[in-house]
Parts: C-alpha cells; structure tokens; sequence
C-alpha cells in the first residue's frame, strides 16, 4: 500500500519506486558488509501465493468476500494472539475497516484490484496479495516449512508476524513455524522513534559521508538487537574511536608475529594466556545469552586492552597469534574488521607450519639423518617448541 502511495505521489509506475529502493538497500547492506543470499520479489512468486491462499480457502482457514477479496478467518485459528500476547478479540485491531469481513480482526490475504493499482489474475479475479502474506510464502519456499530465526522490529510483533503464524500453520499443519523470534529495538533521535512520517531520518547514505561502514556497523552490532538503539553524531564518534582502538591492536598484534619468532612464555605470558581463554569463555556465554551482542562485543574490547597492555609490550610471538586468531574468531561474527585481518591467517598457522616441520624430521628419522634431525630439534628447541620422539611418532609442545 505505502508503494502505491508513493508512486501516486511522485507520478511514476510503481515498479519504479521497488527498482530504486531495494537498489538503494542492497547497495547499503553491501558497504556494511551484510552478505544476502536470497532477495525475492513479491511479484516474482504470484503463483505460490495464490496456491497458499487456496490451501487455507480449502482448509477452512479462510473466505472468499464478494468483491473477489479473500481474508483469513481469525476464528478458525485457536491459536491467534500466542506470540503477541493478545488473547482478547478486543486487541484484534487490524488497522483498517472493510464492511465485507465476517470479523472487524480479520485480515487480507488477497485484494482485490483497485483502479490505478498492480493486479494479476486469480481464482478469485483480478487483485494483489495482502501484506503478510507474501511473507510466509516466500519464507517457506526458501526456508522449509518450518525454521529456526525469524526477525523484525518490535513494531511487527501484531499484527504483522501473529498473522505469518496463523495462516503458515494453519496451511502446513506444523507447529511451531518458526522456533525463535528475534524483534529488535526502534532506532530513534531525540527520544523520538526514526521514522519518514515524523520527518526526522538521518539516512545511511549520509551516515557513509562522515564515518566508514564498519564503524556504523560496530555502532549498531554493540547493542543488544532488542534494545532501544538512540542515535547521535556523537555515538557515532564515540563507535570510531572503538574501532580506531581494537584496529589498531590487530595491526600492532600482525607486526610482531611479522617481526619476531619466539614462542616461549614466562609466568606472567602463561596467565595472560589463560587470561585469553577466559575472554573467549566469556564472549561466547553472551553470545548464547539471548544473542547478547553487547555483553560479547564487551570481551572484543578486553581482548584490545589485554593486548596494548600485556602482549604487545611483551612482543610475545605465541600470546601475539592467540590474541589475533581471537580477534579473527570474533570477527566472523561481527565483521568490522575484515580489511585488517585478511592476511592474519597466513601468519597465525603456526600448529599446521609446525606439523609439517616435525613430519618432514619424521621422514628424516626414518632415512637416519640424524645431523639434520637433531639440527631441527634445537632449533625449534630455541624458539620456544619442545619436541618429544616416541617409537611411532613425534609429538610437540610449546614450552
């Protein structure tokens, strides 16, 4: 519906208003690093929507109005109000009044057409799918009937996503369609909610202007998804010095292992490396708890302060490639620093360069070439590995 409002507006088809903002929102999720997989089109799956509309019609699920429109009957659907909480049929307000439902709470599957707007044939005559349904439809046709995430703003929450639930289990006959709801918090300004109608948007592309992609997705992926997320230019700062701070640890962390080969650890190196086990402990306990992003992204800046403090100044080879396999770790789920650890893996392989090492002195053993055998084991001896030759095979340790 706020399609066809626009293009009527703007005096254009309404294909081209879909064309420019879904360009305009790929194009933004590209420079925040938010790979897409699948971005169907509504207008692509007319005739799945339709077969789902008629497996509810045949089920009893729904109705076809006179006017060729047909509605979910929420009566049918015992169920309705469970994720919401709405169990009172006085909370069942769907936003819009139309004379020809059996209920004022029931909602449209399929309108019908309306001069000046999109329509395609049906069973039912010519019209357009409502707004949930395209929804559960497309979710799953690439999903399966049942799966585990589903997400969306609170403001989804009704009727939006309990009607995605009434007419998908009411058409599979499976429940729960979906395991897990994941509703992120509003994003506002000035204690307002960020919305066109207030007027009152501060625009992505604008954002791109003043600070780099990952720094606006650090911003955003630092707070809890459910929490309400306020936006100032100086959170904004605030999110660039963060970045500033833990990509300057890596690139200090990518010189030493560049620069120096020890990998010996006194005492206090051997409590930092346990120190390091705790915070990968620790991120992923918040990351288990309810996607705690904000807890989990709390254990990325330890990891920083433990290296400008501890690693660093040591020039500790072993604590330097722990610490950056960490922030590598980390990063695969937050992504904000891919343009510093890309080469982080050809240096911080050390177990596989290591491996090889001892299986080629293993051959060597077995040719008895003991000159060079022994010459290989003092000198990974000196740097910090011991090497231990049973009958079979040799192991290693660092020491």
């Amino acid at each position: 519906d706020k399609i066809i409002s626009r293009a009527r507006n703007e005096g254009v088809d309404w294909r081209e208003i879909v064309d420019k903002y879904t360009k305009d929102y790929l194009d933004a999720l590209d420079k925040l690093n938010i790979k897409v997989d699948i971005h169907p089109r509504v207008s692509e799956h007319i005739n799945e929507i339709i077969g789902f509309i008629q497996i509810l019609i045949d089920k009893g699920f729904a109705y076809v109005a006179p006017s060729g429109s047909v509605y979910f009957n929420v009566d049918m659907f015992e169920d309705y109000g469970k994720l919401s909480g709405y169990k009172e049929k006085s909370l069942w307000d769907q936003g819009e009044y139309v004379e020809e439902k059996r209920h004022p709470y029931d909602f449209a599957l399929w309108k019908a057409a309306k001069p000046g707007e999109p329509w395609w044939e049906s069973p039912w005559g010519r019209g357009r799918p409502g707004w949930h349904i395209e929804c559960s439809v497309m979710s799953t046709k690439y999903l399966g009937k049942q799966f585990d995430i589903h997400g969306g703003g609170t403001d989804l929450i009704f009727p939006h996503h309990e009607n995605e639930i009434a007419q998908s289990e009411a058409a599979l006959g499976l429940k729960p369609w979906v395991k897990y709801w994941l509703h992120t918090g509003m994003l506002t300004i000035k204690g307002e909610k960020m919305s066109k109608s207030l007027r009152n948007i501060f625009t992505l592309r604008e954002a791109f202007k003043k600070w780099k992609p990952e720094v606006i997705r650090l911003w955003l992926a630092k707070a809890h998804y459910r929490k309400i997320l306020s936006f100032s230019e100086e959170s904004l700062y605030e999110a660039e010095k963060l970045y500033n701070k833990l990509a300057n640890a890596v690139n200090m962390l990518k010189k030493i292992i560049k620069e120096n080969i020890s990998f010996k650890l006194d005492e206090d190196q051997i409590k930092t490396l346990r120190e390091l086990s705790n915070v990968r402990k620790e991120f992923y306990k918040a990351m288990n708890d309810d996607f705690n992003t904000s807890l989990a992204f709390s254990q990325m800046v330890r990891l920083s302060t433990i290296a400008f403090k501890e690693i660093i100044p040591s020039e500790n080879y072993t604590l330097a490639v722990k610490a950056l396999q960490l922030f590598e770790e980390f990063n695969k789920i937050f992504g904000v620093l891919d343009s510093h650890l890309h080469e982080v893996g050809i240096f911080a392989n050390i177990k596989e360069l290591v491996d090889l090492i001892v299986e080629v002195r293993s051959i060597l053993r077995k040719e008895k070439r003991y000159e060079l055998t022994d010459y290989i084991r003092d000198k990974l001896n000196s740097l910090g590995i011991k090497l231990y030759d049973e009958k079979e095979k040799t192991t290693w340790r660092f020491y």
